[in-house]
């Protein structure tokens, strides 16, 4: 039924419950598996101090570079696990913008079957935002989204 899964992950807690039904459900569908993380970098360009942005910048590349490697830990381990993760494609991506519209793009571009995310990110202030990444992308995205809790 699905081709092509995108995994959006920021690292959270909810991210790698996420990428464990991703990669079930990449399994079970013998799709491809898209593992996205988002850099935010957007939100810094105003900032006065360039020293100060550029160390920041590499605070979040380092992060999303280990969000992602966690993201390939979790399909190791479960290929270890479950034989029947082994033959699925894993790409692993990184973009900079807002996460919701970078995903959004990336359904499109993608040609997307399924986007797997987890229902809050790594900042609990999140939830309380109107506009939280999870719903823009619920409401937005042209395929069917699970968001895990």
């Amino acid at each position: 039924m699905y081709k092509k899964i995108l995994l959006p992950t920021d690292g959270s807690e909810c991210a790698e419950k996420a990428a464990r039904h991703a990669i079930i459900i990449a399994g079970q569908n013998n799709a491809e598996l898209v593992v996205l993380n988002v850099l935010e970098t957007h939100s810094l360009a105003g900032l006065p101090v360039e020293d100060f942005t550029s160390k920041v910048n590499e605070v979040f590349r380092r992060e999303g570079i280990d969000a992602l490697e966690r993201v390939s830990q979790i399909f190791k381990d479960m290929s270890r696990e479950k034989g029947f993760v082994r033959g699925i494609k894993v790409t692993l991506k990184t973009e900079e913008g807002h996460p919701a519209d970078m995903i959004l793009k990336i359904v499109d571009d993608e040609n997307i079957d399924l986007v797997v995310m987890g229902a809050s990110g790594k900042h609990a202030m999140e939830r309380f935002l109107v506009g939280s990444v999870t719903e823009k992308v619920f409401r937005h995205a042209k395929c069917p989204v699970l968001a895990v809790h």
